[in-house]
């Protein structure tokens, strides 16, 4: 039985999909037992697809691929919420099992096209949506599932984690991380969707969804990204024995879910402060199987497309084997979503601050005022225009204190330029 596989978008992820199957055929025919065949592929132009030696597959229109009643499989690398959604949609309508590596559909529309997939006996495998080449989705969804996942946490941006070992590491600035990186081709010329956090938001979101069993959305995320971190951060975190990385946060707590995406400090201890560069790492705690962490390549056209055709041969398996889909929607709960303000942690906070008698009294009133306890305060020489560098990290302290703290230390007249730079600390 050979299962035949329609490719939308044969771009860096879809040309390696290609390569895959064209290299290994025969392999997952003599290993697994499955006949996988390429039959048609879409796109824009023709031009990957004669590349890769399948121009004699190529359409312009998926809905040729949607429509062929010899096509098993339809995968979707498109990419998006539009055009990709109309594309898996109508696969799943037309009873076409669906593999997908788009994280911001399954982050905001997760829901629908999961119902849609039940709705029509087919499966929906989105293992690459999240981590690349890293395989969380399946362990989340098979191997621990005897576990009450308490919380999931990690890197999964490979963009702004370069960016920050470069800051760490050679003193970079954020700019010239940022140059470095697109020079590199880590990042995309406009790079928002990493530096401001809402790759690793859609990221957390599905990872949470399926963690804590409960629908989690991208908009549920607290989002914050790198732009506001400077090597004088990087410098004060490493001597007190901290390592900055943007994380995504998922925590089950007694009253919901946890879920933030946010610069952290951790101790240079922490398995997650020694992951460096462009690779991704995801930390998840269960119940009974204690502590597990995924590490690996997090982007790239290989890693990428090994995780997509990892779902692709699940599924083909599957289909020629005759199983039913296994593992559908798991999010059978209704957990609240903390808010951000309910938050209570340490905080790393630096001002810039007026060189000038009264100004470090004034501010400690604040702080005291508003209940926030400070650990520590590190006058970090002169910047410009007369103002030093205020460093305070605090007890732990509710998140709402302090961003109220903040706004009135702001508003004081000559006490502060701008606002603080302000990094979360998790111990």
């Amino acid at each position: 039985m050979t299962i035949k596989l329609g490719l939308v978008g044969t771009g860096t992820v879809g040309g390696g999909c290609i390569d895959i199957v064209q290299k290994h055929r025969e392999d997952f025919e003599r290993h697994l037992g499955v006949d996988v065949e390429l039959a048609r592929v879409c796109s824009l132009t023709s031009a990957e697809a004669e590349a890769h030696g399948v121009g004699h597959l190529f359409t312009t229109d998926y809905h040729d691929i949607v429509n062929d009643p010899d096509i098993d499989i339809v995968i979707e690398l498109i990419g998006g919420t539009t055009v990709a959604r109309s594309v898996v949609l109508d696969a799943l309508a037309a009873g076409k099992n669906v593999v997908t590596a788009n994280k911001a559909l399954m982050a905001t529309h997760g829901q629908e096209v999961m119902d849609a997939a039940d709705a029509a006996g087919v499966e929906l495998m989105f293992g690459a949506s999240v981590g690349g080449g890293i395989p969380i989705i399946g362990p989340l969804k098979h191997s621990l599932i005897a576990n009450e996942i308490l919380s999931v946490k990690g890197i999964v941006n490979g963009t702004t984690n370069y960016m920050l070992t470069k800051m760490a590491e050679e003193g970079m600035s954020y700019d010239q991380a940022l140059a470095e990186a697109q020079a590199a081709g880590f990042a995309e010329a406009d790079p928002s969707a990493d530096v401001d956090g809402f790759d690793a938001a859609a990221k957390i979101a599905i990872l949470s969804s399926i963690a804590f069993n409960s629908r989690v959305v991208m908009d549920d995320v607290f989002t914050d990204g790198i732009t506001s971190v400077t090597p004088t951060d990087l410098e004060a975190a490493a001597e007190m024995g901290y390592a900055v990385k943007l994380l995504a946060i998922g925590h089950r707590t007694p009253t919901g879910i946890d879920v933030r995406v946010h610069p952290t400090m951790i101790p240079v201890d922490h398995q997650l402060a020694k992951v460096n560069g462009v690779f991704n790492a995801i930390y998840v705690e269960g119940d009974f199987v204690g502590e597990t962490m995924f590490f690996g390549e997090g982007a790239g056209a290989g890693a990428a497309a090994s995780a997509v055709m990892g779902d692709v041969l699940e599924v083909a398996r599957h289909v020629t084997q005759g199983v039913a889909p296994i593992v559908g929607c798991t999010c059978t709960d209704e957990l609240p979503i903390c808010p951000i303000t309910s938050l209570s942690m340490k905080y790393y906070i630096r001002f810039c601050a007026a060189d000038r008698p009264g100004v470090l009294a004034a501010m400690a009133g604040v702080f005291a005022n508003h209940g926030v306890s400070v650990h520590s305060m590190i006058q970090r020489g002169a910047g410009e225009d007369g103002c030093v560098s205020l460093v305070y990290v605090t007890h732990i302290a509710c998140e709402q204190d302090i961003r109220d703290a903040i706004d009135e230390i702001c508003a004081l007249p000559n006490t502060v330029s701008g606002r603080p730079s302000l990094i979360r600390v998790e111990e």
